[in-house]
């Protein structure tokens, strides 16, 4: 399933090895969830799997995982795993067979995509009564001091730059269409001890932060590090990080 790059708005290619190392992990109660819905654990696709964080998840409950990605770059630092078979393709166009898959998920990129054509694509694939899962993450929660100095980062200082898709996350996908017999899940959310540099190495990820630099010609990040580092205290001192994260779940018809 190897290819070229497909065409597409992509804003976290030339960040592919960030992603990969500092991206915070989905949680195993997540996929062990979504692995209990589904009428078998033959195979699952990941869809804009990215690095692979949700395909190799799922690797630990389904026999076969597929991970597509539209971009190239991506997969080439996608984590490898047995039961994860990686290749290039576009959402809305798999080029899996029709009915040979169980669950679809698709991690943090729904609000990519070309929506109508992606929910037909997934209902093609899935087995009947096979499941969908689409999630999201918005802005990250910790000790209250921290927490507003990154708001004013997310807001203030990079909010401009932040593509139009990212306000469909701030509604925790709430307001996207969502053809499924759905489905209501528990609450789940994302945790990490991180140091001071651990978060940074995450706040360097964020697509606003690099379309600032590349904009400005300047570092967004050092407009905020005095207020950060003075609020943080130590700087290897650990604090609890929490994304929570929203899910929409449903059954194909």
């Amino acid at each position: 399933m190897m290819a070229e790059s497909l065409p597409f708005p992509d804003y976290f290619s030339a960040a592919a090895a960030e992603y990969s190392r500092r991206r915070p992990d989905y949680p195993d109660r997540l996929f062990e969830y979504l692995a209990d819905l589904v009428p078998d654990r033959h195979r699952a696709w990941d869809c804009a799997t990215g690095n692979g964080q949700a395909a190799v998840g799922l690797a630990q409950h389904f026999e076969e995982v597929i991970a597509t990605d539209a971009s190239e770059r991506q997969i080439s630092f996608a984590r490898p795993h047995p039961r994860v078979r990686y290749g290039v393709a576009a959402a809305e166009d798999s080029r899996l067979e029709a009915a040979s898959v169980d669950l679809v998920t698709v991690a943090q990129a729904v609000h990519w995509f070309d929506r109508p054509r992606f929910w037909r694509e997934a209902q093609r694939v899935l087995v009947p009564g096979g499941v969908v899962a689409v999630w999201c993450y918005d802005l990250l929660r910790t000790d209250p001091e921290v927490a507003a100095v990154i708001g004013h980062l997310y807001r203030d200082v990079v909010g401009p730059y932040w593509p139009p898709e990212r306000a469909v996350t701030e509604q925790r996908y709430r307001t996207i269409d969502f053809p499924f017999d759905e489905v209501t899940p528990p609450p789940f959310q994302m945790e990490k001890d991180w140091s001071l540099p651990e978060l940074v190495g995450y706040l360097e990820t964020w697509s606003a932060v690099r379309q600032y630099r590349d904009a400005q010609g300047a570092d967004p990040i050092a407009l905020v590090s005095s207020d950060l580092e003075r609020v943080w205290g130590p700087p290897g001192r650990k604090r609890r990080i929490l994304w929570d994260l929203a899910l929409r779940v449903g059954r194909s018809k």
